[in-house]
């Protein structure tokens, strides 16, 4: 009898501990995650900045937040669209398929974008990510009854971070300077977001916007202008802009009800800080300053009002960079350092005599994009020469040139993975790229006559972090190296959701 009362007793004990930790999950388990990508931070511009900045925006995720401080992208070049997309996804472009902003398309040999659908109907759309995002397999969890909603300045970014089963995704039109959305998300645009549109318009007089940029002691005094068919691309790429994504942000998540049941939703946000007008930072120091100023009082606005409405420690957010920034305009020359340039198109034109030579004339090297060249496979077919013989041939040849610092062929990338090219073969992917990949000597340009493609190389990597702050967290800095793909994985772990089915990395924590 006395072993019967304690057995009873222990199961009271055991389920008085499941029933706690279960209410224990549920109240971890944030409301709303808030996915935040800021285009081109980099933490010495965050640093500089740093004693200007108010207490309830960086400083807060810095001070109470668990900050990786030295994080990475696990591939080579990341763009704004790689890199928003390898967040999401928890891969890289070897499996999500997004090598950047824009490829050559191997049919018609004409660049695309990104988020083009292949459709007569040009909808912009996610349909090019060849795998789910963090976003879609909450949806597939909560069996739709989650929230997923986007906002950023650019298109790309938009529609890359929402994914494929989002409820929407707003962006900057910058032909016509409002915000818009894409009806594979929505038949017609909400009503909030043609209201916000008439209400906020940056060209409404009646708006109340501080033009003149938050700088200390500026000498001499400017304001921003917006004049002539670049305005929209211009209010794009300022420090303005950055008010309107908060802005929207919160009647998303207002008009949404994001965060207010016991699903937790997503709420993916792109801000900039780049250039004004990607200008060189030598002729835009006052507006790179007033972007980070304007950033940080934004990040303050969200997460206050964030946390107001929704509660404090029911939200987590999650910031961090796309890892590049706009490159330099230097003239190496002026100060005796080596460069020289690199002819992608001259290369074609060269291999096409090689070849001709060795097995008759015929063009086979059909096009060049970056720093990529693409064969005529039929041509090779119907000569029956091999594709392995073709693109070493060209290697060995290319590799010879001046300025060259490796060429990968697309073979070599498919076929073998070792830790040297690790970072090479995750930029790749086999539907996107080209047959050869030319990586040429840092401080030498890529150009390409016949588009006017002038790339400059650089192997400097830029140092930015990954900031979480909220749903409890214990403030902690962590300085050991981490890559932005186990951002995806982290989450969800935290919502208690499958990670997206190409996501092999590990959690944060």
């Amino acid at each position: 009898m006395k072993n019967k009362y304690i057995y009873i007793t222990l199961l009271a004990v055991v389920g008085w501990h499941a029933e706690s930790l279960a209410q224990d999950g549920a109240r971890q388990a944030p409301r709303l995650v808030v996915s935040i990508t800021i285009d081109q931070l980099r933490s010495d511009y965050l640093e500089t900045f740093a004693p200007l900045y108010g207490p309830n925006g960086f400083k807060k995720l810095l001070a109470e937040g668990v900050v990786y401080e030295n994080a990475t992208y696990p591939f080579f070049e990341p763009d704004r669209a790689s890199a928003i997309s390898s967040v999401v996804t928890g891969t890289t472009p070897y499996y999500h398929s997004i090598v950047g902003t824009r490829w050559l398309d191997k049919a018609t040999l004409r660049p695309v974008l990104c988020t083009d659908s292949q459709k007569q109907d040009s909808v912009p759309s996610p349909v090019q990510m060849a795998v789910s995002t963090m976003g879609d397999e909450l949806k597939v969890a909560t069996h739709g009854e989650a929230k997923v909603f986007a906002v950023a300045p650019f298109e790309d970014a938009a529609i890359l971070s929402a994914g494929h089963a989002a409820d929407g995704a707003v962006w900057l039109d910058t032909q016509t300077g409002r915000w818009t959305t894409s009806q594979y998300y929505m038949n017609e645009v909400p009503q909030w977001l043609l209201s916000f549109n008439e209400l906020y318009s940056y060209e409404d007089k009646s708006r109340k916007r501080e033009w003149k940029p938050l700088i200390v002691q500026q000498k001499p005094d400017f304001r921003y202008t917006f004049k002539g068919d670049r305005r929209h691309q211009d209010y794009q790429t300022s420090g303005l802009i950055n008010a309107d994504i908060t802005e929207l942000a919160l009647h998303s998540q207002s008009n949404l009800a994001m965060g207010y049941d016991g699903v937790t939703d997503l709420l993916c946000l792109t801000y900039y800080a780049g250039t004004y007008g990607h200008r060189p930072v030598p002729v835009s120091q006052k507006e790179l300053q007033d972007t980070y100023l304007r950033l940080d009082r934004e990040i303050a606005t969200l997460v206050t009002q964030l946390e107001t409405r929704i509660g404090q420690g029911q939200v987590l957010f999650i910031v961090t960079s796309t890892g590049y920034s706009d490159p330099e305009e230097t003239d190496y020359t002026a100060y005796r350092i080596p460069t020289g340039t690199f002819y992608i198109n001259r290369t074609a034109s060269l291999l096409n005599m090689y070849f001709g030579a060795l097995w008759g004339q015929g063009r086979y090297v059909e096009g060049c994009y970056g720093r990529q060249l693409f064969f005529n496979h039929q041509l090779l077919e119907s000569k029956r020469i091999s594709m392995t013989d073709a693109t070493q041939r060209a290697q060995e040849f290319v590799a010879q040139m001046a300025g060259v610092r490796n060429v990968y062929t697309r073979l070599q990338l498919l076929g073998s993975y070792h830790e040297q090219i690790a970072k090479i073969r995750n930029s790749f992917n086999p539907q996107r790229n080209g047959d050869l990949l030319i990586e040429v000597a840092p401080g030498w340009h890529l150009q390409n006559e016949e588009t006017g493609e002038d790339l400059l190389s650089q192997a400097s990597a830029i140092t930015f972090p990954i900031l979480i702050y909220g749903n409890g967290l214990t403030a902690q800095r962590v300085q050991t190296p981490v890559t932005v793909d186990r951002i995806a994985p982290t989450v969800a772990k935290t919502i208690r959701i499958r990670a997206p089915n190409a996501c092999a990395s590990e959690p944060l924590f």
